[in-house]
């Protein structure tokens, strides 16, 4: 699906598209991927001529654009706009992925967006499985439906989730930024600030200007969406992912993740969590 590089390659959704130029074949316009991985794997920047719509069973993954760094948790979706320079992070993940072509006129919109999946798309999502992308023939009726898909997605593009970080080329912001998810546990604004050689009043002007958020905000959000990822793996109680990023208590942890969410980190976990046995028609 992607190529590992250090600048970013057109990547073909599998196979695809190669068919349209073919004389008397139509082209497959929007078709399906499913993905497993059991290991980390960063795809390296890339980006798609289609539209890209992932879908996540379980597991987690992470797209970084040039403009922020999304999470995208187990029930949602991710959306990547066709040309978007984009590398992705998977953990654990089994996700489905539906591509759909330009032509078909979707109101695609200019930048990646996480978004919630209402039950009725999600079994279309399931239901769309079985037309692969890499198929050799087209047919008119599965193009109504793909294009019936594409518009309940985009329909819902306005209704972003609230998933994700902002980054910066800015040489200080960005290297606080990485220091910052390197040091999620135990970073205080002071070690930060001898860390990357620069005053509190700088790095805290020059933060607000370039993410348009202060740093304490920017932490706290980080703090929290690296506690989603976790608190979608099998592994490790409430407790104790508090404590891994970073809260000195679980009811201060409880209260933080619930202004974000709107859920409790126990509530999320047990929607999150039984993925695979919602989805047992789902791709393998």
């Amino acid at each position: 699906m992607a190529v590992s590089s250090s600048s970013a390659k057109k990547v073909t959704a599998p196979a695809t598209l190669g068919r349209e130029g073919d004389a008397g074949v139509d082209p497959i316009l929007a078709g399906t991927y499913p993905f497993e991985v059991g290991d980390d794997v960063v795809t390296g920047w890339h980006f798609h001529e289609l539209h890209q719509l992932e879908y996540a069973f379980e597991g987690t993954a992470q797209v970084e654009t040039a403009a922020a760094r999304y999470l995208l948790p187990p029930q949602q979706a991710i959306w990547i706009p066709a040309g978007v320079e984009h590398c992705t992070t998977l953990s654990k993940v089994r996700t489905l992925s539906v591509f759909f072509h330009p032509s078909m006129g979707l109101d695609a919109g200019e930048h990646v967006r996480v978004i919630p999946v209402e039950p009725v798309v999600r079994e279309m999502i399931l239901h769309a499985g079985r037309w692969p992308i890499t198929r050799t023939t087209s047919d008119p009726v599965i193009d109504v439906y793909f294009e019936t898909l594409g518009r309940l997605i985009t329909d819902e593009l306005e209704h972003e989730s609230p998933l994700r970080l902002p980054t910066s080329e800015h040489e200080l912001v960005a290297a606080a930024m990485a220091y910052t998810q390197e040091h999620l546990s135990e970073v205080t604004e002071s070690s930060l600030c001898a860390a990357v050689g620069t005053s509190e009043r700088s790095l805290r002007r020059a933060f607000m200007a370039e993410a348009k958020m202060s740093w304490r905000r920017y932490l706290l959000e980080s703090r929290l969406l690296r506690a989603m990822a976790l608190l979608a793996q099998p592994d490790g109680t409430v407790l104790s992912i508090s404590l891994e990023v970073g809260f000195e208590s679980t009811s201060g942890f409880t209260r933080a993740f619930r202004r974000h969410t709107g859920e409790t980190p126990h509530a999320y976990r047990r929607r999150v969590r039984p993925a695979r046995a919602l989805s047992a028609s789902g791709p393998r």
